[in-house]
């Protein structure tokens, strides 16, 4: 399933966490623009072992009708993916 935003609306005091630990699945901000490569995968490479799920820093990787993809709105472009990558299905490319 493709992460959301969430409205997080505090009714009680109890209500603010306590951290800023969020439940998984819980994004809290879009890209703020200053991405400068993206990854981008090939399914035709791809194992579906989700290494790269796994290792995504911002759990912006998922997987779809047996297809990973990327939520760009939240991808940083650290490129952990592609290095974690063991059968080279994910190439970073410039940001256009």
């Amino acid at each position: 399933m493709k992460p959301y935003l969430r409205d997080f609306v505090p009714q009680n005091l109890e209500d603010i966490p306590e951290a800023t630990a969020y439940e998984a699945g819980y994004l809290v901000t879009k890209n703020a623009g200053w991405r400068n490569v993206r990854p981008v995968i090939d399914n035709t490479k791809c194992v579906g072992c989700l290494q790269c799920y796994l290792y995504c820093p911002d759990g912006v990787i998922f997987q779809d009708d047996n297809k990973v993809d990327v939520d760009y709105n939240f991808c940083k472009g650290c490129g952990i993916c592609q290095k974690i990558c063991k059968v080279g299905a994910i190439r970073m490319e410039a940001e256009k």
